[in-house]
């Protein structure tokens, strides 16, 4: 099987904890072979979707903590997405235009036979924010507007709330306002931008100081442990970005509840990886970009993660 990453550059990857490295040292393991192209490198000429992509292997016994970790296997050559066995997204937001533009040319390229996951019009039509809402029932209070009169009211209401933008990532513009806060009103106008764009409020969930824990589901399957996201002492955010302590721990009643709930939906609709981000009792966010935490958990419970993701890649292409 022949695998096209589309990724980040690798340079500036940290392979040693990067679930896409992760993902390719399995299938590497098992046999397969690797190519990878950035964002920037796909294009349709004449109709047909093509990235610039570049053969490479990984290197045995390499430091991952280094950069000498792989090497080019072959030049880099312009093919038809449809030419490679699969093809693996998994570019980081932010989800600008140019993301979008990806996405359209990712559905493009399965219509013209390529396997692409997960698929481009599944990850653009799942923002990973906005996608709780379709869950409510396991979900905290929300609203999503840019109407300062509701955020205010809705503050007034649950007093202690987090807002946070749509498209952020890794914790950032993340706030926690109480009751009393001071500075509401110059909060609501900056995430806002004074009133022109949608932000999300939540009721505080106070279970997140035990940690925002990242479910992980597979082919519409959950991995058995999830990484409860510890935040910092004094910090609103569980991000490992934000400095968030990773610990793993076997999945919950209520997590296998939920992950029985949404699971097969998302699968349904070409999603063979989600991180379901739950704080307690609720669904927070549903990532379908680039789900992480596959070697925490992985290292702490000896869970191979991304072989579970290699071998439901085969099944899913027929391998």
């Amino acid at each position: 099987m022949h695998v096209l990453f589309i990724i980040d550059p690798l340079p500036s990857l940290k392979a040693y904890k990067d679930s896409s490295v992760a993902m390719m040292r399995a299938l590497a393991g098992r046999g397969h072979e690797l190519s990878v192209a950035y964002q920037g490198d796909l294009f349709i000429d004449r109709g047909a979707v093509k990235a610039a992509a570049t053969g490479i292997a990984l290197v045995e016994g390499a430091d991952l903590r280094g950069h000498a970790w792989w090497r080019k296997r072959s030049a880099t050559q312009d093919t038809v997405l449809s030419g490679f066995d699969a093809v693996v997204m998994r570019k980081d937001p932010p989800f600008d235009m140019e993301y979008v533009y990806s996405t359209h040319l990712l559905e493009y390229a399965e219509q013209q036979g390529a396997r692409v996951f997960n698929s481009g019009a599944a990850i653009r039509n799942h923002p990973e924010k906005l996608s709780i809402t379709e869950f409510a029932a396991y979900t905290a209070p929300t609203l999503v507007t840019r109407d300062m009169s509701r955020l205010r009211a809705f503050h007034r209401e649950y007093r202690d709330v987090i807002v946070k933008p749509l498209d952020g990532m890794g914790g950032t513009g993340i706030f926690r306002l109480r009751e009393g806060e001071a500075n509401l009103g110059a909060i609501l106008e900056t995430l806002t931008d004074y009133g022109t764009r949608s932000i999300m409020a939540q009721r505080y969930i106070p279970e997140i100081v035990h940690g925002d824990k990242r479910i992980l589901l597979i082919a519409g399957q959950p991995v058995p442990y999830a990484l409860a996201r510890i935040p910092l002492a004094g910090e609103t955010r569980g991000n490992l970005a934000a400095g968030g302590r990773g610990v793993a721990q076997a999945l919950t009643e209520r997590d296998r509840e939920i992950a029985a709930a949404v699971a097969p939906v998302l699968h349904g609709r070409g999603l063979l990886l989600v991180g379901l981000d739950v704080i307690g009792d609720y669904i927070t966010e549903v990532n379908v970009t680039s789900p992480t935490c596959f070697v925490e958990i992985t290292e702490q419970t000896g869970f191979d993660v991304a072989d579970t993701f290699a071998a439901a890649l085969e099944q899913a292409v027929g391998a």
